[in-house]
């Protein structure tokens, strides 16, 4: 199962709910999609959906997934790595009115060339490539079942702490 989440923000993630849920319409994802659309307009035709979900709905389906993919917002990731997932991370980008700015942009770069546990996608092309290819490219990260979630916190923590005295 694939679990997609873009999160409370209160502007629409249309190009990520539309993108998956075309995915599934050709058949290029075959098992089940549950989709947590937020304030996304786009209806999703081909895809469990739910608009917002309990914390236990959300763990549940979370430990659930073989696959997660997420908006570039930390909590949101962070939460699949606390399950041993390598999430898979759009992030909204400001040029489709998904947020004011680039910051999960810059974020999830940050992430990446730091941490190295999460696959980002800029290019929502890509996401179909992404996932098929998922197996392999979670072979090359520092995250899943061998993680050590309690480093990651402690330099996650950091990158944090410095961007807020910036």
């Amino acid at each position: 199962m694939i679990f997609v989440t873009v999160g409370t923000h209160e502007q629409p993630f249309n190009r990520l709910v539309k993108k998956i849920d075309d995915l599934v319409a050709d058949g290029i994802i075959k098992e089940k999609v549950i989709i947590q659309t937020g304030f996304s307009t786009y209806q999703p035709v081909h895809c469990d959906n739910h608009k917002m979900m309990s914390f236990e709905e959300m763990q549940n389906t979370l430990k659930k997934a073989r696959i997660v993919i997420t908006h570039g917002g930390p909590s949101s990731f962070i939460e699949a790595l606390q399950f041993g997932k390598v999430p898979i991370v759009v992030p909204r980008q400001e040029k489709y009115h998904e947020h004011v700015n680039n910051h999960q942009v810059d974020f999830t770069k940050l992430i990446n060339e730091r941490m190295n546990n999460i696959i980002p996608v800029y290019d929502i092309n890509q996401l179909s490539n992404t996932i098929e290819n998922y197996d392999k490219v979670v072979k090359t990260k520092n995250a899943g079942e061998s993680s050590n979630n309690k480093q990651f916190i402690i330099a996650f923590e950091k990158i944090v702490n410095g961007l807020i005295k910036k």
